[in-house]
């Protein structure tokens, strides 16, 4: 989870519990468990996308165009105002996604979403001084102003991680439990909210730059199980204004 910058492909796909429960039972001969995945439970993330009052990015991003970006503040487990969490931004184009960060105390976030002012010296509830991305954070700054981007929406879920063995290009993400609100805007609180998948549905991401090995694709037949277009954010947006 520190890696900073990176560029792949993200291809989804929607899991029934059977589905799940057969690539768990050979994910072992292929891939590491996440050190996260502390004895093979999941681990929760939680989200604040920005965007415009008019939710512009998301409505460009459902419009599927050739490039689209978007902003969100990201923590992992329960978090507080002194905690470090991170500031990202994703760009896709032709199909790649190019992924940047930059490390931010909580509170700093905050106070950097009402005022526009990038924090200096930051200093973590350890003592530590907080080394943050500056060109990471010139690159999201500017997305912000020209944007004027604000908190929109809360999403949360808890997920599986894999890395395959010998090869880091390659990573499966399985959610669960994904949770959205647009009230109480705030990574300190607890999770809750609206669940975005049906029972027994789980969300896959298969993530790599290069192809994809060929036990997964066997798998992907095996199942009959094809890509989608889910998005966590666009399902919320979609629901909302259905």
């Amino acid at each position: 989870m520190s890696i900073e910058v990176f560029n792949r492909r993200e291809i989804k796909y929607l899991l029934t519990d059977s589905d799940r429960d057969a690539l768990l039972s050979i994910i072992g001969n292929y891939m590491d468990c996440d050190p996260f995945n502390k004895d093979g439970k999941t681990y929760p993330i939680a989200n604040l996308y920005l965007d415009t009052d008019s939710d512009e990015l998301i409505r460009k991003s459902l419009e599927k165009p050739e490039f689209k970006e978007k902003i969100r503040l990201r923590s992992y487990g329960q978090v507080a105002l002194t905690d470090k969490v991170f500031l990202e931004s994703k760009k896709k184009f032709n199909g790649v996604v190019n992924k940047r960060r930059t490390n931010f105390i909580l509170e700093d976030a905050y106070k950097y979403f009402e005022s526009g002012v990038i924090p200096e010296n930051p200093v973590q509830s350890n003592g530590k001084p907080l080394k943050m991305n500056a060109q990471v954070m010139k690159e999201i700054d500017y997305i912000m102003k020209f944007y004027n981007l604000k908190p929109k929406v809360f999403i949360s879920y808890d997920r599986q991680a894999f890395f395959e063995k010998n090869n880091s290009d390659f990573r499966l993400t399985i959610d669960t439990n994904i949770q959205t609100r647009r009230t109480n805007l705030r990574l300190d609180s607890p999770a809750y909210g609206e669940q975005l998948l049906e029972p027994g549905q789980w969300l896959m991401e298969a993530k790599a730059f290069k192809a994809f090995p060929l036990w997964f694709t066997h798998f992907l037949a095996e199942r009959r199980l094809f890509k989608t277009s889910f998005s966590k954010y666009g399902t919320e947006y979609k629901k909302r204004n259905q």
